[in-house]
């Protein structure tokens, strides 16, 4: 399936993007608003180094020494030395390890700066911690870690630059920020989605990918009409809707054929049952008897015949009589209506529909029909259901396989063609129906064309 093909794929379903998109905004937003917020605050210290006599050595040297101490002190902060103080002046409940949980400390690269943030469910606390934390962090360099004196002072000096300031809003969690995620995720999983189902689908949905899938020309492409069951007679009831002039493309289509200069016969068949072959038999003889030509159409289906029942025909006897020797074909053969179309029903179902289709009696049939009438259609049995299309006219007929868009499935269009191919039938191409009316206008009538048949006999 190429790009075009997806983005209208896209476009039909995309009920099911807004659908993903609303439900991932939904969740970002509600787990917004299930999470606790939290507040964070921030102290910043600044690391210096007194000098005895204050020269320009010395200044030189302390600096460098305050950058270099900077790191040891960003992992002093977190411990007990300076933590537990705090727990016990706040009188907080955390240990000094989840207390150590809530703070981040940090300091930018190259400077001797420390950053201590606190956060906490607590806008208050969270200002608390951080300021309590940086006045024991204070005490314990000056007393403990650095308490050699210059002038009765710690060497080291650590000035508060940014004091802790109450929160006015929480950073966590960002709803704008969830929202947006949420809403990306539902549009990521909602194309996904509908990207998997149609590579997991394996049905054919346009006249190229039947071409692309089975290799074979495309002979006509029938627009689908709902109606089609309870209306088959497209070229006798809309004989100027689209439908009926895709079935003249058909028609049109077919006489590009190499014959031989002789009649014409077609079994028209299909992979599975309900793909739209017995309409397509009937419509084309009738496309093909506006013509002036004189078109026999046998209802060569002896399992599940329907043709006989869309012309109102009674169907008593038929091909089965005829072929059995229990009716002569003057009295099973007859001009439907005033058209140049003969109608041989099927008949009585036979046990043995396959033998009597492969038998000599049906090619000798096709022999007298063939000196009488211009073009013969045979409506076969789907192939995949049994063999009555394979051997009904193999050699002497072309073989139309009719291609459902939207049901065929690929493997089913593939094992089609090897059955028809190892039966050693004369495949001349697709017929795709069930296509809407914007799939034929893309591709026009033109781009079928004249095309030669497949001899699978070589």
């Amino acid at each position: 399936m190429g790009l075009r093909e997806y983005l209208e794929v896209l476009a039909k379903r995309w009920p099911i993007i807004v659908i993903a998109a609303v439900l991932g905004c939904g969740a970002g937003f509600g787990a917004s608003m299930a999470t606790t917020p939290l507040y964070q605050s921030k102290t910043q210290l600044y690391v210096s180094v007194r000098s005895a006599q204050g020269t320009t050595g010395e200044l030189a040297q302390g600096a460098t020494y305050s950058r270099q101490i900077v790191n040891s002190y960003v992992d002093v902060v977190p411990t007990g030395i300076v933590l537990q103080p705090v727990i016990d002046s706040l009188g907080l409940d955390d240990s000094v390890q989840s207390l150590s949980s809530k703070l981040t400390v940090s300091s930018p690269s190259e400077t001797a700066l420390i950053d201590i943030v606190a956060r906490d469910s607590s806008p208050e606390d969270a200002a608390r911690i951080a300021e309590a934390v940086g006045e024991s962090f204070k005490r314990v360099v000056q007393e403990e870690l650095e308490p050699n004196a210059v002038d009765g002072q710690s060497r080291v000096n650590l000035t508060t630059t940014q004091a802790a300031k109450i929160p006015s809003a929480p950073f966590k969690p960002n709803t704008v920020e969830n929202t947006l995620v949420g809403l990306l995720l539902g549009l990521v999983l909602g194309v996904g989605a509908i990207a998997l189902r149609e590579s997991l689908d394996t049905r054919i949905r346009t006249v190229q990918e039947a071409e692309d899938v089975t290799g074979l020309p495309i002979m006509g492409g029938i627009i689908d009409d709902p109606n089609a069951n309870k209306n088959p007679l497209t070229m006798q009831t809309k004989p100027r809707s689209p439908r009926a002039e895709s079935y003249r493309s058909l028609r049109t289509n077919l006489q590009f054929l190499d014959f031989d200069g002789s009649t014409s016969t077609f079994v028209v068949t299909s992979a599975n049952p309900a793909e739209g072959k017995s309409t397509t038999s009937l419509n084309l003889a009738l496309a093909i008897a506006e013509t002036g030509s004189k078109v026999a159409l046998i209802e060569g289906d002896l399992r599940l015949p329907t043709l006989h029942k869309h012309l109102n025909v009674e169907g008593g006897a038929g091909l089965t009589d005829y072929l059995v020797g229990r009716a002569d074909l003057e009295d099973v053969l007859e001009q439907w209506g005033r058209t140049n179309m003969f109608f041989l029903p099927a008949g009585r179902i036979p046990p043995n529909p396959s033998e009597l289709l492969g038998s000599v009696q049906m090619r000798e049939l096709l022999g007298t029909l063939r000196q009488e009438f211009d073009t013969i259609i045979i409506d076969a049995p789907p192939i995949l259901s049994v063999t009555d299309a394979a051997v009904v006219g193999r050699g002497e007929a072309h073989h139309l396989l009719v291609i459902a868009a939207g049901s065929t499935r690929k493997p089913e269009a593939t094992a089609a063609i090897d059955a028809l191919t190892q039966a050693k039938a004369r495949i001349a191409g697709l017929v795709v129906t069930m296509l809407p009316q914007k799939a034929l206008s893309r591709y026009g009538y033109g781009n079928y064309g004249p095309t030669t048949s497949k001899d699978d006999s070589e």
